[in-house]
């Protein structure tokens, strides 16, 4: 290694601060290059030496986000092609990067309720991503409440979560469990925060394609402490077959920067905070 680059891994490596940045990224360049990456092209793209890849590539895979291989890692999922809707959800890097803030509205030691989309299994990914939780030393760091089979597939392996389920009938198009059950179960449970995942958010409240999913998303909506909306700038101002609640059930939207100004200045004088991601 040359004396630039011992430099370089010394600022890389330091402090705890700069290894969760550097994990983070790490998942963020592996999400953008398809699922996979070699520890020649993680080293690269982050200028640190490929030991220290190696050893920030055992960490995730200790926390279940990734599976090691061959020379590098690739990203761990259910073993199973999700729904249409979740593989064509818009553009990828709007959505992380409204999945990463509202991730970071989570307190430790919560219980977090998450219905199902490509929007909040992203949230979910990320929250189970936290340095902060994995470090936790109470056990479980979070509790995961949600209708999402494929989001329970992929958090019941992390150490740090414990994973409710609903009930319920499953949905071949969204893999959200719903119906008497789902609604059974639901009510006899309480969350701090909902991370909310909607077709349309407009100053006539949120909604969604299914009668069945908005009537489970209602009751959810009902049950949490703190109702945060996460969804992109092209769900805003619109509105789908179903309503979920009104505008004024929502504490928090989070969107991308490209959101119409009029339609996030409604929602600010409704009393909704917006974040833009």
């Amino acid at each position: 290694m040359t004396s630039t680059e011992t430099t370089t891994e010394a600022a890389a490596g330091g402090g705890m601060a700069d290894r969760a940045r550097r994990l983070q990224s790490l998942l963020e360049i592996l999400a953008a290059r398809g699922g996979r990456l070699s520890v020649t092209e993680a080293a690269t793209a982050l200028q640190v030496s490929e030991a220290t890849v190696r050893r920030d590539f055992t960490a995730l895979a200790e926390q279940h986000l990734v599976t090691r291989t061959h020379g590098g890692i690739v990203a761990s999922s259910v073993a199973y092609d999700l729904p249409v809707r979740y593989r064509h959800g818009g553009d990828h890097s709007t959505r992380e990067r409204i999945a990463i803030t509202a991730a970071g509205l989570v307190e430790p030691g919560s219980v977090v309720g998450l219905n199902g989309g490509t929007t909040t299994s992203a949230t979910a990914r990320h929250i189970a991503a936290r340095p902060d939780l994995a470090r936790a030393t109470h056990r479980p760091a979070l509790t995961l409440v949600t209708n999402a089979l494929n989001i329970a597939t992929e958090m019941v392996l992390r150490p740090s979560l414990r994973t409710v389920i609903l009930g319920g009938v499953a949905l071949p198009q969204s893999y959200e469990l719903t119906g008497p059950l789902a609604s059974m179960v639901m009510q006899s449970l309480w969350l701090d925060i909902l991370i909310l995942g909607v077709d349309g958010f407009s100053i006539e409240g949120t909604s969604c394609h299914d009668e069945s999913e908005a009537g489970i998303d209602a009751l959810m909506v009902s049950r949490a402490r703190q109702v945060v909306v996460a969804a992109g700038s092209e769900k805003l101002g619109r509105h789908s077959f179903a309503k979920i609640c009104d505008a004024s059930a929502v504490d928090t939207l989070v969107t991308d920067d490209a959101a119409d100004e009029k339609v996030v200045a409604d929602l600010r004088a409704a009393g909704v905070t917006v974040l833009l991601a």
